[in-house]
């Protein structure tokens, strides 16, 4: 097994668990439920997690695919950055869900105030989760790239 397949076994538990993770935060805000809220909070640290796990795999990936057929060094470049912003705002989220989870077992006053800041947190790591999914779909599935004009092949009706 090697760093790309790891990569790929670990690349999107980040982007679903913060998913999953917004949902049952809104529902546990909505339901006023700190039981909710904690399950919320547990999928936003196993993010963070495996977060640090792709990160750890990505530049092996990279080294393992970057020289093959249709792949080019800007679009793993794309991708390389907006997983190191995606990273770090899941990290961050992480800590704060340990923080609010401290919080609700200690059922603190600011805890309210710390699934909100989390949940919007979680929102901003959203858009972050699709351009990094998406820029790294893009790497292996020439199908979701954005088509480029200027690249296409032009056939002419006599075969050139």
């Amino acid at each position: 097994m090697n760093d790309a397949h790891l990569h790929l076994m670990v690349n999107h538990f980040p982007i679903v668990g913060l998913i999953f993770g917004f949902g049952i935060l809104i529902s546990g805000l909505y339901f006023r439920n700190n039981g909710i809220k904690n399950t919320a909070y547990s999928l936003f640290v196993v993010a963070a997690i495996t977060a640090f796990l792709s990160m750890a795999t990505g530049e092996g990936a990279e080294e393992i695919v970057e020289d093959m057929p249709n792949i080019g060094h800007h679009i793993i470049h794309e991708h390389e950055e907006y997983a190191e912003k995606f990273a770090l705002i899941l990290y961050a989220l992480g800590l704060l869900s340990l923080y609010g989870f401290y919080l609700n077992v200690k059922t603190h006053t600011r805890a309210r105030l710390i699934s909100i800041i989390v949940l919007v947190m979680a929102g901003i790591g959203l858009v972050f989760a699709l351009q990094t999914g998406t820029s790294g779909g893009e790497i292996r599935h020439t199908e979701i790239r954005e088509v480029n004009p200027e690249t296409i092949p032009v056939h002419t009706p006599d075969g050139d």
